[in-house]
């Protein structure tokens, strides 16, 4: 099985944390999703298996029309063996999700939607220079819900000046409208963007680790009594709710990534498209594939396990590390493991290496810890 991703890169205006590909101009959008369909089609013979899901990311994918992402679809159907019913994925803000718009969306293929709130509250939304206001937040989940019953929504932590009171509330706002799956993630300081700028000058407060790191032990706590699985560091989902597209990336599932920026992985080498929307679409009319590849070592296809398996309820097998890359890396593993297990920072059930709860917060700098640098190289 693997997954399909289009990255639509158009979005109204730029998110003040957002340092992802897009464009806040419309020029080029007919010719970018003749492009993306085109590049759909000239892709067809790197999946040799049943394409499982289909995931509309960005930018904003809502920004498309209802008949530019049908086409989309049924350009991905001609082209290549689809499952019965595969999770198709729209991501959206909730300034286009209005109650004709969901009900449009609601007779396509899509059967699931991932909604970008970021947060209930006003001041938060205008500091993250966010498209939509919190009355729209609420409306549109108000109406998604009637329709969709497969959703997700994106709630930001450790935003400056909100209070463990706020972030509650952010929590408990989403789980009165019966939301099945939340992605949530620490706000981040990326370089080159205008939150960057803004704490540079002091006109925003820089977020505070320790804030971030009590709003997360809350969000896990409240989450998990309110039957949420945590399968994955960022993510919580009701059983038989998990993201499917997500999952296949930590599991290290084959995906075929189009459009400008969108990555791809077969199993043993990684590509990336050109981020550049003229230079796409001018490779893509030429035939060309504007994509950048490399061929994973044996390090390189370690570290995305020990990476991608801490992170996620299924852990780091040890029997795998034997297995696949070789006593050697075990034993580094374990050697390396030591003083995060003593710290009750990681812990080994049933041969699994996993973070304990203490530990989960910390999970990424962990696991940059028991990476191994140019082993076979």
């Amino acid at each position: 099985m693997s997954g399909i991703y289009i990255h639509i890169p158009f979005c109204k205006q730029a998110c003040h944390y957002c340092d992802f590909h897009f464009s806040t101009s419309m020029k080029k959008k007919d010719e970018m999703v003749l492009a993306l369909a085109k590049e759909i089609a000239i892709r067809k013979t790197e999946s040799d298996s049943e394409i499982e899901t289909i995931y509309f990311g960005g930018g904003t994918p809502s920004f498309l029309t209802n008949y530019e992402i049908n086409f989309l679809i049924s350009e991905v159907y001609k082209n290549y063996k689809v499952v019965e019913n595969p999770e198709i994925t729209l991501e959206a803000n909730p300034d286009d999700l209005s109650a004709e718009r969901i009900l449009e969306l609601s007779k396509s293929p899509i059967n699931r939607l991932s909604i970008g709130i970021q947060s209930f509250y006003e001041e938060d939304l205008k500091m993250m220079n966010r498209a939509h206001n919190s009355a729209e937040a609420k409306k549109c989940l108000e109406e998604a819900t009637k329709y969709f019953d497969n959703i997700s929504l994106d709630l930001i932590y450790g935003i400056p000046g909100m209070s463990d009171e706020m972030w509650r509330h952010n929590i408990q706002t989403a789980l009165d409208f019966g939301i099945p799956h939340i992605s949530s993630y620490a706000l981040t300081v990326e370089p080159k963007t205008a939150l960057s700028k803004l704490i540079q000058t002091g006109k925003v407060a820089e977020p505070q680790d320790e804030v971030a790191s009590n709003h997360f032990m809350i969000l896990v706590e409240t989450l998990q009594k309110n039957g949420f699985i945590h399968y994955e560091l960022s993510n919580f989902g009701k059983e038989k709710y998990f993201s499917k597209n997500n999952s296949a990336y930590w599991l290290g599932k084959k995906y075929i990534g189009i459009g400008p920026s969108a990555h791809s992985y077969d199993g043993e080498k990684r590509g990336w498209n050109i981020a550049n929307n003229s230079l796409y679409l001018k490779a893509i009319q030429n035939n060309e594939l504007p994509i950048e590849t490399e061929i994973l070592t044996v390090s390189d296809r370690y570290n995305e396990y020990i990476m991608t398996g801490l992170r996620t309820i299924w852990g780091v097998s040890l029997e795998r590390i034997e297995k696949e890359f070789g006593s050697e890396y075990l034993n580094y593993l374990l050697e390396q493991a030591q003083k995060f297990l003593k710290d009750d920072l990681l812990s080994i059930e049933n041969n699994i290496l996993k973070p304990t709860l203490k530990g989960k917060f910390l999970t990424d700098g962990i696991a940059s810890d028991l990476f191994y640098l140019n082993l076979d190289e």
